[in-house]
């Protein structure tokens, strides 16, 4: 506020100097006050003032570079003209000649001239903050300006200065040139302001200072109309408004640098050529009517390319409407495609193929939707990373969009769609192509990927709901039946499906509930039938239903993802419980104990630290415990990678079951560090007996040989799994096998069984007589009896 009134100082200061002139000059007409040389006096007075206010803002406000630039060069204009008007006054007040003979020293002029030019410099090097993109832009800023400058040089030249210029009584050359300069910063600086969006300099000031040169235009007008009798008020009564402007745009700047708020964006600059268009025909009409003379043809002239420029800037913005207009139909498109279609593979959405398939049945035409869900994508995401599995799902949308029927669709994930509506398409025979085209590698990454397939077609009351529930269900029964195939939904499917879904929730309740039971089946030598380890399988004890199979709802677990705190839970009871055993029969009673272990629990960030607290909670030692890895097709990648190294250096053992089945290879071995084998069943099966095909039973034992060879070679322990009968164990005994598993030799028991099968053993292995016979005196079947006693008392 001491700014303001600081400010306030000066504009008092100029108008009090404007209203002496007004009264000195009352008071001369009236009673003939002093000499006309008075009248001269006043306008450096106030140039000297407004000198002085724009020297003090320079001193004590803080500027911004570009205003401090703008004001320093309105100080030395100010200055200029003020010197030039004072070397004028003084000259009069030395002799005050006669009216004709009255001229401005041309020194004073020049002084004066380069004072305007200075203020023209200042206001031409305020920046406008104005900015153009394209060429076309920059063309339509520069012939927006030169329309609105020309329209008001027309105007002022017609209403000033060619009346000036054809006057009886011109004025001297010097000042007809000082009023062409006023009038060149009025035109130049109104259009320039009206241009600038804000910015440090404050635009009510630099409309202040154009408007000073609007005040030189109106003396002339003046001089025109009085002759020679008009230079007295000029001079001490118009022009000394001009200071007055000048310290009233000081004080704006003033009031800019105390808000810096900033002011408002006008838009000024848009309407302008508009109005310069219209303010140049006011002249024109004014020449039309009378006898042309050379200034009225300049008028002319002046509308002619003003008219011209106008057409251009037309032709222009009709261009650029045009691009505008192409831009947004583009731009829509764009936008629905991206509302309609998947932003990955480019292939229709859900909305869009709901929208279609709507569509198709309201029309009353065939349809037949096709559900194409990929099997285990998860585990590329886990093993190869996001990016693989993207460029595998765009080599999926580019396999559908070449079948040229129907219309593919991403719905969510690795779930894709194909809508037929065409009805001599066989939607069975697509699907087949489909499978048939992902039964070879894909994508630049050459991925095989299997896919399971449910088809739907449309019944004559189906809606979207209906038609998309019924493939999801076929989708559901093909992963059901093994994946990589297809189902064709039929009436009553859904039931068994309902039923595997209902599951899923009553895993979760049974889970809360503690309905699990961990059973243990024993793996023995097959010399001398000693329990040397055991493997914990979970049982479901159904409140209605009764025991309740794994095969029943491990895959339901798998897929709802229940399978990871339902390991955790086998885990944690296996390595409590083998614990116990072994506080209670010594260190020799069971030398492993181990867990199967899914994908989805690999794949857990967790899994570590659930083991690592398993093992601390209980006190097992961590070479007690073996975890074993049933779906070998899943341990690949970085992430099972660490997590199997990680558990290896803890000094857990791991096995690799189903050895010999699927993707279990050399390879295999080497990719992770395995301290156990588990020989498959489908190569115990059938060994001991020739069934006619002599080829079979030699590929069975040949493999058989060969993994026990292969685990000799590398330091790991073998396991036969699904021993049935004493002659399978013989003949495996014979092969090299010293450990084996199966029903023949044990079946999962209670934790209680168990324990009395481990008491009954202590209790023969105590018994030295026992224990001195050979291993190839005792028999195979020498645990048949405790274990049969712990299977009918668990």
């Amino acid at each position: 506020m001491a700014t303001d009134r600081a400010g306030l100082r000066y504009v008092w200061a100029s108008a009090g100097i404007l209203a002496a002139g007004i009264a000195w000059y009352v008071a001369h007409v009236t009673f003939g006050a002093g000499t006309e040389a008075l009248g001269y006096v006043v306008l450096p007075l106030g140039g000297a003032v407004a000198a002085a206010a724009v020297f003090r803002l320079l001193r004590t406000v803080p500027l911004e570079p570009v205003a401090r630039r703008f004001w320093r060069r309105l100080l030395a204009a100010f200055a200029l003209i003020t010197t030039g008007l004072g070397w004028l006054a003084g000259g009069f007040l030395a002799h005050y000649p006669p009216a004709g003979a009255r001229h401005m020293p041309i020194g004073a002029a020049a002084v004066a001239a380069a004072g305007l030019g200075m203020a023209i410099w200042a206001m031409a090097g305020v920046p406008t903050g104005v900015s153009a993109a394209t060429p076309a832009e920059r063309w339509r800023i520069v012939l927006d300006r030169t329309v609105a400058f020309l329209g008001g040089a027309t105007v002022l030249w017609h209403v000033g200065l060619a009346p000036m210029l054809t006057a009886a009584e011109p004025l001297s050359r010097q000042a007809m040139v000082l009023v062409g300069l006023a009038s060149l910063l009025a035109v130049g600086g109104i259009t320039k302001v009206s241009y600038v969006r804000g910015g440090p300099v404050d635009r009510l000031a630099m409309r202040l200072i154009a408007a000073t040169g609007l005040i030189a235009a109106a003396a002339a007008v003046l001089a025109v109309h009085l002759g020679y009798a008009g230079g007295v008020p000029s001079q001490a009564v118009i022009m000394p408004i001009a200071p007055v402007l000048g310290t009233l745009a000081v004080w704006a700047q003033n009031r800019r640098a105390a808000d810096r708020a900033g002011e408002s964006q006008l838009r000024v600059y848009a309407v302008l050529p508009y109005v310069a268009v219209a303010a140049v025909n006011l002249p024109l009409i004014a020449v039309a009517g009378g006898e042309l003379r050379w200034q009225d043809r300049v008028v002319i002239f002046a509308a002619v390319v003003v008219t011209t420029l106008v057409a251009v800037r037309q032709y222009l913005g009709f261009r650029d409407n045009a691009r505008l207009l192409r831009e947004k139909h583009a731009q829509e498109a764009r936008l629905q495609h991206e509302v309609t279609h998947d932003g990955l593979t480019g292939l229709a959405n859900r909305a869009l193929f709901r929208e279609r398939l709507a569509a198709a049945l309201g029309g009353g035409g065939q349809a037949a939707v096709l559900l194409v869900d990929l099997d285990d994508f998860k585990t590329v995401n886990d093993s190869l990373g996001h990016d693989v599995g993207d460029r595998l799902l765009v080599s999926v949308a580019d396999l559908l969009r070449a079948q040229a029927v129907g219309l593919p669709v991403r719905l969510a994930g690795d779930e894709f769609a194909m809508l037929v509506t065409d009805a001599a398409v066989d939607p069975e025979e697509l699907a087949r192509r489909i499978l048939d085209g992902l039964s070879q590698p894909i994508s630049e990454h050459r991925l095989l990927v299997q896919a399971s397939v449910g088809v739907a077609v449309a019944g004559p009351d189906s809606s979207v709901d209906t038609v998309l529930r019924d493939a999801d269900i076929a989708m559901y029964a093909a992963k059901q039946r093994g994946k990589a195939g297809y189902v064709r939904y039929r009436a009553g499917m859904e039931q068994p499906v309902l039923a595997h879904v209902q599951l899923g929730g009553e895993l979760r309740r049974a889970l809360d509930a503690g309905e699990f039971r961990v059973f243990y089946q024993p793996i023995m030598g097959l010399d001398d039938g000693r329990v040397i380890g055991v493997e914990s399988l979970v049982r479901w004890q159904h409140p209605t239903r009764g025991l309740v199979p794994p095969a029943e709802f491990i895959p339901a677990a798998e897929r709802t993802g229940l399978i990871v705190p339902l390991g955790r839970f086998v885990l944690r009871e296996t390595c409590r419980q083998i614990a116990a055993w072994l506080a209670e029969f010594g260190p020799d009673a069971l030398q492993k104990g181990g867990a199967n272990v899914s994908a989805r629990q690999l794949h857990d960030p967790d899994f570590v630290s659930d083991v690592v607290a398993a093992l601390a909670d209980s006190g097992l030692p961590c070479d007690r415990l073996v975890l074993e890895l049933t779906e070998s097709a899943a341990l690949r990648g970085q992430q099972v990678s660490r997590t199997l190294h990680a558990l290896d250096h803890m000094g857990v053992r791991l096995a690799l079951d189903d050895f010999g089945t699927g993707e279990s290879s050399l390879s295999l071995l080497r990719a992770f560090p395995a301290a156990i084998v588990k020989l498959d069943k489908s190569f115990v099966d059938g060994i001991e007996i020739d069934d006619g095909d002599p080829a079979a039973r030699e590929a069975r034992e040949a493999v058989a040989r060969a993994v026990i060879q292969l685990a000799g070679a590398l330091s790991l322990d073998v396991v036969a799994e699904g021993i049935e009968n004493s002659a399978q164990a013989r003949r495996l005994r014979e092969l090299g096998y010293t450990l084996g598993q199966g029903y023949h030799l044990a079946r999962p028991m209670s934790a209680a069984g168990m324990t009395m099968l481990l008491a009954g053993q202590a209790g023969r292995y105590r018994d030295d007589s026992v224990a001195a016979r050979s291993p190839s005196e005792i028999p195979v079947t020498v645990s048949r009896t405790p274990v049969e006693t712990a299977m009918t008392n668990s």
